[in-house]
């Protein structure tokens, strides 16, 4: 299974593959689409992003926070395209051997992708007649 994922597919939510020997904790971010953005109804966001750069980012991302962080187990999952409102966006799943690295790790790997991962958003946001 790749470290990571840029898809168009919707992100399996249900989905837990077995544990590795040594692996006790699994600590997993699902990120969705709220339904509001900036105080404005919001039928989704749309996200796009340069998916050369966004994959080596996140192949950076991975080999730095198991240099740094020692040895575990990672999978992020970011949709591109359209994705409706209380829909997941991203999923970041982090396995470890205890479960305080794991926690710390997961939201490492969020801040990270979420400050350097060029992935945009547009929100798609709804008026009183409609879509827009």
């Amino acid at each position: 299974m790749p470290d990571f994922l840029l898809s168009t597919d919707p992100i399996p939510v249900a989905e837990t593959p077995p544990f590795a020997p040594g692996e006790g904790a699994e600590v997993r971010f699902l990120g969705t689409v709220r339904g509001i953005e900036d105080g404005r109804p919001i039928s989704g966001i749309d996200y796009s992003a340069y998916a050369p750069m966004a994959e080596k980012m996140l192949a950076s991302l991975v080999e730095q926070g198991r240099r740094e962080h020692g040895p575990h187990e990672v999978f992020i999952q970011h949709r591109l395209g359209f994705v409706a409102a209380e829909q997941p966006s991203i999923i970041i799943r982090v396995r470890t051997r205890h479960s305080a690295e794991a926690f710390e790790l997961c939201r490492w790997y969020l801040k990270e992708v979420k400050t350097r991962v060029p992935v945009w958003k547009r929100p798609v946001f709804m008026e009183a007649h409609g879509l827009t």
